[in-house]
């Protein structure tokens, strides 16, 4: 009677011209806020990417899923499958593009540079100035981690000390393990007020676009594309961005 009951169930969506929801899951590293985070009062996660991808879902006519999991294990979850897309705080890279496609940026974000208030270093200038050897934290694959690697590390100008969580390299400056951390300027804005003593420096390290991270050459791209832009024109993703990241 069961197995009747079922068949019945999917001639009704057939009938009807209605579509079983597939599910939408969505790859993410849920301790960047406002990007994405856990609300203390739902436990559920938040923040632009969770909305703009629940939104990119609906209007695609799919149920939505986020999977929280490392920063660095969200690229190869798309590739493996594991998740349909992944978003989080992502940067293009040319790296990253020999794994995964790309879709049109959604957001702007600012690599800043979070330093104790007393700290001798007083812009990004002093990072790379000759004779300069700090310890720099960062959360592990992000491009904070990319850019101090190749940038500093590798010229002999410092040391890159990698955390699996932008709060554990934050943790690290307070106890005096790193001399600054390099990290997107919004969680770098909620560090800061979290944490007594702690500044961000007035210049910026970089500016890049975000951007989902799509399994190569997925008919999925050209949709979420397409599905993404009609939110960007609604002003959909500038009321989710507004919400998150205030302007005034």
């Amino acid at each position: 009677m069961k197995k009747i009951a079922a068949i019945a169930l999917v001639m009704m969506f057939v009938l009807t011209g209605m579509a079983m929801a597939e599910t939408l899951k969505m790859g993410t590293n849920a301790s960047f806020p406002p990007y994405e985070y856990y609300d203390d009062e739902t436990g559920k996660i938040v923040g632009i990417d969770a909305e703009v991808g629940a939104a990119i879902a609906e209007k695609l006519g799919y149920d939505f899923e986020i999977v929280d999991m490392d920063f660095d294990a969200i690229i190869p979850a798309v590739t493996t499958g594991k998740v349909d897309f992944g978003m989080a705080g992502m940067t293009v890279t040319e790296d990253r593009l020999q794994s995964v496609d790309f879709s049109d940026s959604y957001a702007t974000g600012i690599q800043s540079v979070i330093v104790a208030e007393d700290s001798d270093i007083t812009s990004v200038d002093d990072l790379f100035a000759e004779g300069a050897n700090y310890t720099i934290g960062v959360q592990q694959g992000t491009t904070g981690d990319i850019y101090c690697s190749d940038g500093i590390e590798d010229k002999g100008l410092g040391t890159v000390e990698r955390y699996k969580t932008g709060a554990d390299a934050v943790l690290a400056l307070t106890s005096g393990k790193v001399d600054c951390v390099v990290i997107d300027n919004e969680p770098a804005k909620n560090y800061v007020a979290a944490n007594e003593g702690l500044k961000i420096l007035d210049t910026q390290y970089a500016v890049e676009d975000y951007a989902i991270a799509l399994a190569k050459d997925s008919e999925l791209t050209e949709k979420v594309n397409e599905a993404l832009q009609s939110l960007i024109d609604d002003g959909t993703v500038a009321a989710v961005v507004e919400k998150y990241i205030p302007s005034k």
